[in-house]
């Protein structure tokens, strides 16, 4: 991930230069990222939470077809369209992401390896707040506001991509275990990494949970006008029904 860690390190060397404090340099750098992927984010969430809404559907279609695969897929596909759903609509941005997200971690894990700029040298190992120095790891403060952060940002993601609603019993369990086991994890990893590491981490999460809020929001508001585009599609379908029983009449 140095490819990706190098234009990021310029990057803070960039906002280090305007404003002379590393740890806030740190800080804008997390709020850029996440506001550079909100958008990547934000259509994996719409495609994932539209999975979720149409599962009844597709299982009632699993069900009526289970003898007949190609038949199944043709109905699949045609729902697919109806509905205006591209299965792999939540994939792509993932995809996109992640190697962004590991390129920080790599920057930020051994940030002179990736910057040039020999004054950062000594800005990676600047104090700040209660930290003295960002190079060396915070044991207890910032890896449990990394910990708690987390926890909050994977709970509230998996309620808004209703991911639990689309597992089997065993894969639920799994993801309950992860829900506890991630975040822990965390804790270990943010006492054995530089601070300024665990600051993003931390920022980030924090920063995730104001955007899963927003997308709580939207997704109440999709929920709402798919509920009354159901309506609007079955009272059509009943005035058909009433229109053909007139004209046999």
């Amino acid at each position: 991930m140095g490819i990706i860690a190098v234009p990021l390190g310029y990057l803070l060397t960039f906002i280090y230069n305007l404003v002379g404090n590393y740890g806030i340099s740190l800080i804008i750098l997390t709020v850029l990222v996440k506001l550079i992927l909100y958008p990547l984010y934000f259509k994996q969430i719409k495609s994932t939470a539209s999975m979720s809404t149409l599962q009844p559907k597709m299982k009632a279609l699993q069900e009526k077809y289970k003898n007949d695969k190609e038949k199944l897929n043709e109905e699949m596909t045609k729902l697919y369209r109806e509905e205006k759903f591209n299965p792999m609509g939540g994939c792509l941005p993932m995809l996109i992401q992640f190697p962004i997200i590991m390129g920080l971690f790599t920057l930020l894990r051994n940030p002179m390896k990736y910057i040039a700029d020999d004054k950062m040298l000594f800005a990676v190992h600047q104090s700040f707040l209660w930290i003295k120095d960002l190079g060396q790891p915070d044991l207890w403060i910032l890896p449990i506001a990394a910990a708690i952060a987390t926890y909050f940002s994977f709970a509230m993601t998996q309620q808004l991509t209703g991911q639990n609603d689309m597992m089997g019993g065993q894969a639920k369990s799994m993801n309950l275990v992860m829900k506890y086991f991630f975040p822990l994890s965390i804790l270990w990893l943010a006492r054995s990494y530089p601070a300024g590491l665990a600051i993003y981490w931390a920022g980030g999460q924090f920063l995730q949970i104001f955007l899963n809020i927003r997308m709580n929001k939207y997704r109440a508001k999709l929920k709402e006008e798919q509920e009354l585009e159901e309506k609007r599609k079955r009272a059509e379908k009943q005035l058909e029904k009433m229109k053909r029983a007139r004209m046999k009449g």
